[in-house]
């Protein structure tokens, strides 16, 4: 193939490069006099020396021209107030290979440089329009077929686009985990909604590939590959060798990962259609034929800036911006087609301009469009919530052949047996769980032989098999990022975080990744899943901050997330029972805090009491979202509590009726988010005083929502303290006590409202 000029010089400084890249493919088109083969291969006939056909190399071609016109319509039509996203595919065009490589039925998870990708995989369905469906996404329009207007993503429900919007690398522990999945279902013989033998796809640039997010999910596809267990996932590196302005060392990448053990690495040319193609289609065949985690190292280059607001020339030369546009890929498949005589000057220009066009119109048709105009829709798919389909689901029992087998028999069934404390009713409630939902999945650190540090996970492994609970490794971000793998299969997973210390390291698979994918899909996808936490302090000094983490505040600040805390065991099963129907109705993340304090706690006011055991639930009970319990009847005081409050909050009641003979209730939240204000505020009206007790810090705990919500009603005369955790990491030993809620505290501050 003849060299590619360099494309004309920027004349000054300042020149929008986007109209000088769209320039260089018209002056290069109208400029070029290279020879042409004689007679033109047929649609079937391969291009000389190449893997790829004439048909194939057409459609991506047409697929790079409509990713390219996009991007310039984009940059255009943001100065009109008509467009809202510029981050271009420019210069990534020859990622349609991969599109064109794989199946409409292999999730994809994709960079959002990933124009050509769309373009392309929107040929495997008849009837799709990948410039109408770009446009409305650009133009934040609420036909927006992926989001409903709610963000620019690439994203489609019947192509299997999982949709992600500015993507670091979050979404390479769930596209890993999607592709565990889809072995996983063969193995619990759980029926896939896509073919056995579908590979997950997940496209990212180099400087994504540094992140820590990345990295372990690279670890943990080697770790999985290591021990023989599939795992078709196709880390898709699209190299432009910059991110933002950060250059990547040179051959970075190649060095990197083309001798990592476990990691299989295949180059491909993106910048060739004609070379890359073949080399595209080794990996991906590897990918499908061996199930082990594959790296595509994708060579690309990045023109037009980051985004519409980056002005390269101010700090890139202009000698090495015009490099830099000597490698753009049309313009190499400009040549290609003109050199095998598939399309002529004429014929590739009147593509190119008829292409622009078409963006353009299905862009002022877009801006045509409805947009959101509520704050009702904007939330509409966030947090979808069906009640009375939740209650049915969450009492369903169907399923009494199977609890018989799993307890052993009919007196052994645990609604027959005494009273226990809360982690064997939590374990109870999980085998009853298992029975019902044949998909359920339980992973997490120790939590198969061992059954977890508490035991709460003891006998699962065994009732159920390794294929239902197993453990994973030392890592939340891929436990979490598996956990959203099973979910985009239908499955229901019950990850475990073993502390809720542990939660921060991978918070952002649940605030940025699955909480998230209902909102920016328009409730088209959903990743219903059950996370166990075992959480708060009160453990007698042990264990110091990592084990006793009072930061409730990070779970209830993500939209959308059902955060529900049990205080004793009936309660922890009949809530467990809800968060799986939640999930399985409305597609709910959901996080269950499950008190370490408490576990074993059998005693209340005093030693031998066995205040604290509990009957075990029948399994068709359930507790609704939202409904706390109320203990006592009196107005003297109300204590407003959850999780080790209640307790702590009973006996400081006990103590202010013996000294002061007042009649007081508690009411326990139960559920932290959403918290159920009706109900607080019900219970406030008729209280004299009331005392907000909350194991969270001052600055940011539950408190502050329970608060809020009585002083919006109106009853901000009635005298109120908060008894709460200091602003503190928990100390060991002793003084761990200095900086959470104790009773006594509960009793001076009730004796200063008197």
């Amino acid at each position: 193939m003849a060299a590619i000029p360099n494309p004309i010089p920027a004349r000054m400084k300042g020149l929008n490069r986007a109209e000088i890249c769209d320039q260089n493919f018209i002056e290069f088109v109208q400029n070029w006099n290279g020879s042409v083969l004689p007679a033109p291969p047929s649609d079937h006939h391969h291009l000389p020396g190449s893997a790829c056909t004439v048909a194939d190399f057409l459609a991506l071609f047409e697929s790079q021209l409509i990713s390219r016109h996009l991007d310039l319509m984009a940059r255009v039509l943001r100065k009109q107030d008509k467009v809202f996203y510029t981050i271009g595919s420019s210069g990534h065009e020859g990622n349609a290979m991969v599109a064109r490589l794989t199946r409409h039925t292999d999730p994809a998870f994709l960079h959002y440089r990933s124009g050509g990708f769309m373009a392309e995989r929107f040929r495997k369905l008849p009837g799709m329009d990948p410039v109408m469906d770009s446009a409305l996404s650009f133009a934040a329009s609420a036909n927006d077929p992926a989001s409903g207007g709610r963000h620019k993503v690439w994203g489609s429900k019947p192509l299997w686009v999982l949709p992600q919007t500015s993507t670091i690398a979050s979404h390479l522990p769930k596209a890993l985990g999607t592709a565990v999945a889809v072995e996983q279902a063969r193995r619990i013989g759980h029926q896939l909604p896509i073919p056995d033998d579908s590979i997950a796809i997940c496209s990212f640039g180099d400087a994504s590939a540094n992140h820590a997010t990345a990295q372990t999910a690279f670890n943990t596809a080697a770790w999985t590959a290591y021990q023989k267990l599939p795992a078709p996932v196709l880390f898709v590196c699209e190299d432009n060798g910059i991110g933002i302005s950060v250059k990547t060392p040179t051959d970075w990448i190649s060095a990197s990962f083309s001798g990592r053990r476990e990691l299989d690495y295949f180059y491909a040319d993106g910048l060739d259609l004609a070379t890359g193609y073949g080399q595209v289609r080794e990996a991906i065949e590897h990918c499908r034929r061996s199930r082990r985690p594959t790296f595509l190292h994708l060579r690309t280059t990045r023109i037009m800036g980051h985004a519409g607001t980056d002005f390269e020339i101010e700090w890139r030369s202009i000698e090495e911006l015009c490099a830099v546009e000597a490698t753009d890929p049309l313009l190499r498949s400009a040549e290609i087609a003109m050199q095998n005589g598939l399309m002529t000057r004429d014929q590739v220009l009147e593509k190119y301009e008829a292409i622009r066009a078409r963006c353009f119109a299905g862009a002022e048709q877009a801006d045509r469009t409805p947009k959101i105009d509520s704050l009702e829709e904007v939330m509409r798919p966030l947090a979808p919530y069906s009640p009375a389909e939740v209650e049915i689901e969450a009492e369903r029992l169907d399923y009494s052949e199977r609890r018989l087998a799993a307890f052993g028999s009919e007196a052994k069934l645990p609604e027959k047996l005494p009273p226990r404390h809360l982690a064997i009713q939590i374990n109870n409630a999980l085998h009853d769980l298992f029975c019902k939902y044949p998909e359920a999945l339980l992973f997490g650190e120790d939590v198969a032989q061992k059954g977890g540090v508490y035991t709460v996970t003891k006998g699962l492994f065994k009732a159920f098999s390794g294929r239902r609970v197993f453990n994973t490794l030392l890592d939340e971000t891929m436990i979490l990022g598996l956990a959203q793998g099973f979910a985009n299969m239908g499955m229901l997973p019950l990850p475990e975080i073993q502390y809720l210390a542990y939660f921060h390291n991978a918070c952002d698979q649940i605030r940025g990744e699955a909480s998230s994918l209902q909102f920016f899909s328009n409730g088209q996808y959903r990743n219903p899943m059950v996370m166990r936490i075992a959480s708060l302090g009160y453990q007698r000094g042990f264990g110091g901050h990592f084990h006793n983490d009072n930061s409730i505040t990070a779970l209830r600040d993500i939209p959308g997330l059902v955060v529900g805390c049990p205080s004793r065991g009936d309660d922890a099963a009949m809530m467990l029972r809800t968060l799986a129907a939640l999930a399985k109705v409305d597609g709910r993340v959901c996080a269950f805090l499950e008190p370490i304090a408490l576990y074993m706690t059998k005693d209340l006011y005093e030693a031998g009491d066995g205040g604290w055991l509990t009957q075990y639930p029948p399994p068709d009970q359930a507790i609704p979202l939202g409904e706390g319990r109320v203990y006592g009847e009196g107005d003297d005081l109300l204590i407003i509590t959850f999780g080790n409050g209640v307790p702590m909050g009973l006996r400081a009641l006990r103590q202010l009726e013996q000294k002061k003979r007042w009649k007081g209730r508690l009411f326990d939240l139960r559920w932290l988010a959403p918290l159920n204000e009706k109900a607080i505020v019900a219970q406030a009206k008729s209280a004299k005083r009331i005392i907000v007790l909350d194991e969270g810090r001052r600055s940011a705990g539950v408190g502050e929502g329970v608060i809020t919500a009585i002083t919006e009603a109106g009853l901000g005369k009635i005298p109120l303290r908060r008894v709460v955790g200091a602003d503190t990491f928990t100390p060991l030993a002793g003084a761990a006590f200095l900086v959470l809620p104790s009773d006594q505290e509960v009793v001076e501050a009730a004796l200063a409202l008197a």
